[in-house]
């Protein structure tokens, strides 16, 4: 122990103490909220490829009543990689799931890019979806992924 320490005034021990147990609180959440190669996902991209992360995302926007944006964006991804003779069938269940104005988990598009979607759900290709999950992507990243590392769900990802 540091002999000066005792000549301090006592506000100021209380106050370094304070201070100890305030860093090491930011030192505990870096930590967890580390991924397994050991940086912490700052981006939305980097968590939607981490499987505990992901997990931890849905679960933060489940509390909030709002996954139907993450959901409409996997099933996208899901979407692209399907072989061809599928995708017609696949195009009228997203379409019918997260863009019909009645949808269960409607996801809230623009009426340009919602009719753009109506017009080829007909005649999908792989790239039938990717204008609107970019405006999904967008949407997640700059407002419900910000919230969620502000969350103790972030933090319980790790």
């Amino acid at each position: 122990m540091c002999k000066g320490l005792s000549s301090l005034p006592s506000s100021c021990l209380e106050r370094a103490k304070d201070l100890r147990v305030k860093l090491s609180h930011l030192t505990e959440t870096h930590h967890k909220l580390k991924g397994q190669d050991g940086r912490v996902p700052l981006d939305l991209e980097t968590l939607l490829k981490n499987r505990s992360a992901l997990q931890a995302f849905r679960g933060f926007l489940r509390s909030e009543f709002s996954e139907e944006n993450l959901e409409f964006w996997l099933a996208c991804q899901e979407y692209r990689v399907s072989p061809s003779n599928v995708q017609k069938m696949k195009s009228s269940s997203i379409y019918n799931q997260f863009i019909n104005p009645d949808a269960p988990q409607e996801v809230n598009l623009d009426a340009e890019t919602r009719e753009a979607l109506l017009g080829v759900t007909d005649s999908p290709c792989a790239d039938t979806f990717d204008e609107a999950q970019q405006r999904i992507y967008n949407l997640m990243a700059k407002d419900s992924f910000p919230r969620f590392l502000r969350s103790n769900h972030s933090i319980r990802a790790y």
